[in-house]
Parts: C-alpha cells; structure tokens; sequence
C-alpha cells in the first residue's frame, strides 16, 4: 500500500509517472506489491542506447522490509530480481542502487541523480590532405585525439598529368573519412578533384570535403549575357561526389562570398557553411583597447553578410561609388572618431577598397584602423600595399591585418610580416569533423 501511495503522490510530477505491474517482468502480478513506479529524467532521449526512462520495481523480504531496487531500462527485454545471481554483473542495461524505498524514488533528488545525460560520442577521423594542406592539417590533428592524419602520394606522369595513389586503402574500409583540399589554382583542382571522388568508393563510412576557401564564390553572378557563372560551375562539380555507404558528402566551407550560393548545390551534397568571425571576436577581446573597437564594413554586401555575428559591437558603413572610371569609398553611417575601427570583410584580393576605407576612416577621426577577411588571396604579392602604422597613426597603415590560413600560399608570404597576424581554423575544422 506504501507503493501506491508513493505512485499516486509521484502522478503530479512532471518527472514521474505511474502504471500498475510491468509486462516486461513476467515473474510480477498484478498486485499493488508488484506496481511499477517509472521515473523519467527530463530531457528524456529516445534511443536504442539512451535510457528514456528508469523503472522502479519494488520487491519486499518476508519480514516487510523494501529490498533492493533494480533500475532498468525500458529498452531492454531482460527481467531480473535482486535475487538474480546474476543481476550485479547484467551489464548497461541493468543497474541497482541499494537500500532506496519507492518514496525515496520518487523524490526528484533521487530522480535527477539517476538520470544521468549520456556521454557525447566522438567519431575516429582519417583525415586526407593535399601539399598545400599539410600545415593546417597537423594542426587540425592537435586539436582533437580523434582525428588521424593519412598521406596520399601526389606524383606526375611524364605529360603533367596526375599520378596518384592512395596507400592502404584497405584499412580506411568502415572508417570516417575527410579530405582537407586547396582550390588555390585551376592547375591544382582536377588533381584533388579526382583523389575526392576516389575517397567514398573505397567502403568508408562516411566522406567529408573540407574546401575553407570556395574560389570561385565571387563569379556567382551574369551581367551580360554570354558570362560564365563559374561559382555555379564548381558547386554542380562538388554536388556529384560520390555518395559513400553513410550517405551523401559533407561539405565544409568558410565564408561563402554570396549566402544564396548554397543554392547552387545538389542534393548529392550537404553543404555545411561555417564562419571565421568567431576566431576574429576572441581575437579582439584580448586586444587592450578591446571596450573601443568599432566595425566597419567596406561595402553594403559586406555589411549584410556579417552585421549579426558582430551586432553588439557599434558599426560603420562604407559605400563605393563610381565617379567616372573610379571607384571612390565614401563614409555612409557612423562615426570612427577616437575608435579603434576594424574593416570586416570575406576576402581580399588586390586590396584597393580596403586601403580607400582606411584613408576615409582615418580623415574621419579613428585612432586606429585594422582589417579583417577570413580569405586572404592576394594575387600577385599584392600584400605588399599593406603598412604598418607603426604607432604613428591610421594615416600610416594598419594596426592588425588578421586573415585565417584558408589560402596557405598567402600564409607562407605574409608570416611573421607586421601588421599581417594569422588565425587558425584548426579548431573550427575539427569540431566540424564531429558534426
């Protein structure tokens, strides 16, 4: 009668229901003796290895006294006793807690100590890499245990052609894979493109494309008729990777120059879009001036693409107009005085716009000016436009121009070089590899 005393005061729970007997017990009656009180964590997962809820069964020795409580799972189909002589060695689907009367079960603090949240499960990755790649590749394996670097043999035929092989490739059978690739140039893309379609037919469990920098985001677009929209062209290529036995490709991509580009791709691809800004705002808050930065954004579309990962900093807007052949800078909203402005943008190539922001920025009053884009291209050296203020002034140059190591060529150039600083999305990577 204890128990259905406990069960009826544990129906008003949010955590706790009651039913009468357990059909998965076949040696129960359908007694009060024998009611089953089910305790429910809550945030219940429904699993075939998460414990969606506790049964409570209670059992009484001859003298009247409650005995041990065994805990089951409800996905199981074992039924035990505390007289099981098996039953402190069931295993994980199979606990007890000694000495807990059915009253004790129904307190919430009993309750939440039961239901303890499953572990978060890490995959095991064997990550591929081309040339460009091994640097940002060694550092994606130091941030996570999980992640294990493999080589693949990039060799040439006489005729330039590709001679490729991938060693192994056995042991890679039912195993997670991702292949850390560089577009830097059309001469480096079919190479990569066909150890890319190779990697899923080789029984893996699943294949993950990493492309930090997508080159060809800013051609998305036709203004006269006869352009080529090689944006377009590229993600129709990507979209017809093979699917491996997990299913379709994961594509991991930084920055996307134009958001609806997510568009041009298949549905033989999962295109997953992440952002560089992360690693830009930790940057700036060990910065000592961090409670005065303000943002700037060269242009509209830059503005657009990144106001809300930046909202709670105070923005400025720039505009470019055309004034004849020239494209002038021009300041559109907020005010730079006494600021230390940071111009945020996706990429840079020859860098004009940015240096035009800098100069207007600095006519109007800001105490320094900085620079950051996630894809630092920088076509034939053109980095070298880029000063360092030196501490004389944002007329002078720039205090901090922070890229990521998406483009590894330009990491190579500009390394070590003030005002040029490198943020890695080693981490960003790896906690996509575990998506």
């Amino acid at each position: 009668m204890a128990i259905a005393a406990a069960a009826a005061g544990a129906v008003s729970s949010p955590n706790l229901y009651y039913r009468p007997g357990n059909p998965r017990l076949p040696h129960q009656q359908e007694t009060a003796a024998s009611a089953t009180l089910i305790v429910k964590p809550k945030s219940a997962i429904f699993g075939r290895r998460a414990l969606s809820s506790f049964l409570c069964d209670s059992q009484r020795n001859d003298d009247g006294r409650t005995g041990v409580l065994p805990i089951r799972s409800e996905m199981t189909t074992e039924s035990a006793t505390s007289d099981d002589p098996g039953f402190a060695d069931r295993g994980a689907g199979l606990h007890h807690i000694p000495r807990i009367s059915p009253l004790m079960a129904a307190s919430p603090a009993v309750a939440s100590s039961v239901a303890l949240p499953p572990k978060r499960y890490k995959k095991s990755v064997c990550l591929f890499y081309c040339e460009e790649m091994r640097e940002l590749a060694e550092r994606v394996a130091l941030e996570s245990d999980s992640i294990y670097l493999r080589s693949i043999s990039w060799r040439k035929f006489e005729d330039g052609f590709p001679n490729l092989f991938i060693p192994n490739a056995h042991g890679i059978r039912g195993q997670h894979v991702a292949f850390l690739a560089s577009f830097s140039s059309p001469g480096v893309i079919f190479e990569q493109l066909s150890v890319i379609f190779a990697l899923p037919r080789l029984f893996i469990s699943s294949f993950t494309l990493v492309l930090p920098f997508f080159p060809t985001g800013s051609y998305e677009r036709m203004e006269d008729e006869g352009d080529v929209a090689t944006a377009f062209t590229l993600a129709r290529t990507l979209s017809n990777i093979p699917i491996s036995r997990g299913g379709p490709t994961s594509l991991v991509i930084f920055d996307i120059h134009a958001l609806q580009e997510r568009f041009y791709f298949g549905d033989s691809v999962l295109p997953c879009f992440e952002s560089g800004v992360p690693l830009l705002k930790n940057r700036l808050q060990q910065l000592p001036d961090s409670e005065n930065i303000s943002i700037a954004f060269p242009d509209d579309g830059a503005w657009k693409r990144f106001h809300k990962q930046l909202q709670h900093f105070p923005m400025i807007i720039c505009n470019k107009v055309r004034e004849g052949d020239q494209r002038i800078v021009r300041l559109k909203e907020g005010d730079p005085r006494g600021r230390h402005v940071v111009i945020v943008d996706d990429l840079v190539q020859s860098g004009g716009t940015l240096i035009e922001c800098q100069k207007v920025l600095a006519a109007h009053g800001a105490e320094r000016v900085s620079a950051y884009v996630t894809h630092g291209i920088f076509p034939n050296r053109s980095w070298e436009r880029f000063n360092n203020d030196n501490g004389v002034g944002p007329s002078n140059g720039l205090s901090y121009f922070w890229i990521t190591d998406s483009c590894p060529l330009t990491v190579k150039e500009v390394k070590n070089r003030p005002p040029f600083e490198i943020l890695s999305l080693a981490g960003e990577i790896a906690a996509a590899l575990q998506i």
